[in-house]
């Protein structure tokens, strides 16, 4: 599949398209194959919903320590209709499994529940840094 259909199947179910592929589908088209896998086995329903696997992103994200990608993760597990309950309750996994740091790092990516994120760059409205780009890609 070609990076622009990859991209566009990917915001149309994150609700926005991630920075870092913006860049990628430029600098190195072939890595798109990982994409797609990320497309068809996250944010698409199978034997555990979409939703629960974006969750179990955000807490594997958060052990990793990348804030912007915990960003991410929040934006998508909010698109994919997770609740506050939801997201609480990943916060104590994350807690349990990463410890304090794991929760420090979802940081910015918690004020998007309640709306309380800082406004980014392009107006989207969901934290500086969080590693998206508004609309479409760049042509």
């Amino acid at each position: 599949m070609e990076p622009e259909k990859v991209i566009n199947s990917i915001e149309g179910k994150m609700g926005f398209t991630p920075e870092i592929m913006n860049m990628m589908s430029e600098m190195n088209p072939e890595m798109f194959q990982h994409y797609k896998k990320c497309d068809d086995g996250i944010q698409e329903d199978g034997a555990l919903p979409a939703k629960v696997k974006v969750l179990m992103s955000l807490a594997i994200m958060a052990s990793q320590r990348c804030e912007a990608c915990c960003e991410s993760q929040m934006r998508s597990a909010l698109n994919h209709g997770a609740t506050k309950e939801e997201i609480m309750e990943t916060m104590n996994v994350i807690f349990i499994t990463s410890g304090a740091p794991g929760v420090a790092v979802c940081r910015r990516a918690l004020k998007m529940i309640d709306g309380n994120e800082e406004k980014c760059g392009h107006g989207g409205g969901h934290g500086a840094g969080h590693g998206c780009m508004g609309g479409r890609r760049k042509q």
